[in-house]
């Protein structure tokens, strides 16, 4: 189970190797995503809090990147953080995602990404429940739900 201690780490000292790379030109990604998820995912947009319906959804699945369809996220790490963006506790396993220091806006925040194509997910937080503490709080639109 990761913890803040393991998110820090990576963040300062590296990411673990994906077990897959997905890498596409701009145009490539322009050509297969939406206007709005080419902006969340491939230019670190964010969508609006409370944009998507799917934070209050909590059937059993999979979520995968919107981009490459790398498994990211189980339902059952998800919770309903009340942030007005899909949370989850864990990442599906520790490579799945990688993790960046975000010193934008003033701030200082750890930026997630898919670790196979670098698509831009959200940021993880240090104020999720026990036992891990972390919320990765993540823009639905990065996302595809799998049934």
């Amino acid at each position: 189970m990761l913890k803040w201690n393991d998110v820090v780490h990576y963040a300062q000292k590296g990411n673990l190797s994906p077990d897959r790379r997905v890498e596409k030109t701009e145009e490539e990604w322009k050509q297969q995503l939406t206007e709005e998820e080419f902006y969340i995912t491939r230019k670190k947009g964010t969508e609006r809090a409370f944009s998507s319906d799917s934070c209050t959804l909590f059937e059993p699945g999979l979520y995968s990147c919107r981009c490459c369809d790398e498994q990211l996220f189980d339902a059952s790490e998800k919770f309903d953080s009340g942030s007005g963006w899909p949370s989850f506790t864990q990442p599906i396993k520790e490579n799945a995602i990688a993790y960046i220091k975000d010193v934008s806006f003033g701030m200082v925040r750890v930026e997630v990404t898919c670790n196979t194509c670098d698509a831009h997910l959200g940021h993880v937080f240090p104020d999720g429940p026990k036992p891990s503490g972390l919320r990765y709080c993540i823009n639905a639109l990065s996302l595809v739900k799998e049934e």
